[in-house]
């Protein structure tokens, strides 16, 4: 379901903390659902997480902090 484009287009937003911006791209790439884009972001979040800790500007529990799915 997902491909590299896909992710080095969302990467940036991922990391840089724009949920929706990232979201949005994803669902662009796929042509898929909202719930499917975001299983997808949470999904890529999590790796970038572990690979890349220092490339995000806030911790986890920040960064999902407001957002409501």
């Amino acid at each position: 379901m997902t491909d590299g484009a896909t992710f080095d287009a969302a990467d940036d937003e991922i990391v840089t903390h724009r949920v929706l911006p990232g979201i949005t791209v994803i669902r662009e790439h796929l042509r898929c659902s909202l719930h499917e884009a975001l299983v997808v972001f949470a999904d890529r979040y999590t790796v970038l997480r572990a690979e890349r800790p220092g490339d995000f500007t806030c911790g986890h529990e920040a960064y999902w902090e407001g957002f409501h799915s």
